[in-house]
């Protein structure tokens, strides 16, 4: 039975059908989520350092900008300082913690705003179709042409440095290839058959969308929005690093790692743990993505 007909037959059984279809499809996708231990894994990592960078204030052993220069750059497992000591002599367990707190704000909210604004485009693009759909694509295109991390350079750079300046020009990064998802998961729900019978009964385009369209295309883009997760944490750091992000004394993972570049040679591996804090978080994040995309294949 091809995909249409299948729509077709779930169209003519009735809603009650349809229900129990989703559901039947939503357990599936629990169970193959469960059978993959990798996924498991790493959404396990991720839980466990959001817990830590929410409970920061609470746990970290020191205030994140006090230091003292005669502690500066003390190695691994110094005494009171697990993690040893940056450049000013704070410690790094605690910038850490705090850094984290703001790598994570601006590594996420830039996609789920993106998310939020792109989606809503792409469906409209999509759902749409004809003029609409080409005016809204073509403009998307100019944009999506740019490289990432150079439109990012560029848009924090004509707005200037700060947090809210790099969640802003993060977000307009990541706004064109959600709109591209969007619309073209929109597209083909728009020709199912179920859609042409809502439409044959009366239902207006509002009515179409947000009862048989957004449910399912919010998964499919939801699911590549959390694979951007990473790519925003990357570059974020990228643009901290290049002075174009959070501003000093402010602890963030990409503006720590580039204070401690001069310290790579005397002590390499202290200068390399915001790296590692940024590999880490980044490639959990899209194990998690890349699982749940699995776990939503139906041919998995």
């Amino acid at each position: 039975m091809t995909a249409i007909s299948k729509d077709a037959a779930l169209a003519a059984a009735g809603p009650a059908s349809v229900r129990e279809a989703e559901n039947t499809y939503w357990r599936g996708v629990g169970r193959r989520l469960l059978r993959d231990k990798t996924t498991l894994v790493c959404g396990a990592i991720l839980l466990a350092i959001f817990l830590i960078l929410v409970l920061a204030p609470w746990i970290a052993p020191y205030e994140p900008n006090a230091g003292r220069a005669m502690l500066r750059l003390r190695p691994v497992g110094t005494a009171g300082h697990l993690l040893g000591t940056d450049e000013l002599g704070r410690d790094m367990l605690t910038r850490l913690m705090y850094g984290g707190r703001y790598s994570w704000l601006i590594g996420i909210s830039p996609v789920l705003m993106a998310f939020v604004i792109g989606g809503i485009v792409g469906v409209v693009a999509g759902f749409a179709g004809g003029r609409i759909n080409m005016a809204i694509m073509r403009l998307t295109d100019v944009f999506y042409a740019f490289p990432s991390v150079l439109l990012a350079v560029s848009v924090s750079g004509m707005i200037g440095a700060g947090i809210l300046n790099v969640i802003l020009s993060l977000t307009f990064v990541f706004i064109p290839p959600i709109i591209r998802v969007a619309e073209s998961v929109t597209t083909g729900v728009r020709n199912l058959e179920y859609v042409q019978a809502a439409r044959s009964t009366g239902a207006g385009p509002l009515s179409i969308i947000f009862t048989h369209v957004l449910p399912n295309v919010l998964g499919p883009v939801f699911v590549y929005a959390t694979g951007l997760v990473g790519v925003s944490m990357i570059v974020a750091s990228g643009l901290s690093f290049l002075g174009l992000g959070v501003k000093p004394p402010d602890p963030e993972w990409g503006l720590m790692l580039s204070s401690l570049r001069t310290a790579i040679y005397s002590q390499p591996l202290i200068a390399t743990l915001p790296g590692a804090c940024i590999f880490l978080t980044s490639m959990c994040f899209n194990f998690v993505s890349d699982g749940i995309r699995t776990a939503m294949d139906v041919r998995a």
